[in-house]
């Protein structure tokens, strides 16, 4: 009976490691993906303001009325979807003196769970203390707003998935251990 236990156990730990290597994979997919999205977004704005100045200078004729531009609604792949500014970046990399309310409040909640966690905490730690859903796309997103603050310094990741204050911003110095 100990052998099917212990072959248990063995299986649980391999599928325990594989699910947290997708975890990370999903993670950086997701980093990814918000990254060709605001390209995608830049593209359609920068598209649409040509055809806008194009359609001007076709149009100089001053008989001609002004034709109006065509609506976003009409041509953009966002219809519906929020509308980001483009140019804002919303989780600056720390320095010096720079304080965490500059941060979105969700991006400052999270710092504060991860400042008065006793360790290392996991997103899925995170979700239900920033007051989400324990759902996996609360749960990824979480995660790469993690990530996201680990890339610009706020927070460490010493281990995959596992997130820490940022040793740099809690000493003041660089070189820090």
């Amino acid at each position: 009976m100990g052998s099917l236990l212990d072959a248990i156990e063995a299986e649980e730990a391999v599928v325990r490691g594989r699910v947290e290597e997708l975890e990370t994979q999903v993670a950086e997919l997701m980093v990814r993906l918000e990254a060709e999205r605001e390209r995608l977004s830049r593209l359609v704005i920068t598209r649409e303001t040509a055809g806008e100045l194009l359609a001007r200078m076709a149009g100089s004729d001053p008989a001609e009325p002004a034709r109006e531009p065509p609506r976003a609604e009409e041509v953009s792949p966002f219809a519906g979807a929020e509308r980001r500014v483009v140019g804002v970046l919303a989780v600056p990399k720390w320095q010096p003196g720079l304080e965490p309310g500059v941060l979105p409040r969700v991006y400052q909640d999270i710092l504060e769970v991860v400042g008065d966690a006793p360790g290392p905490v996991r997103a899925k730690q995170i979700v239900p203390r920033i007051g989400l859903a324990a759902e996996t796309t609360k749960i990824e997103g979480t995660r790469a707003k993690l990530k996201r603050l680990v890339e610009r310094g706020w927070l460490d990741e010493d281990s995959p998935g596992l997130f820490t204050p940022s040793r740099t911003r809690t000493t003041g110095s660089p070189n820090s251990p």
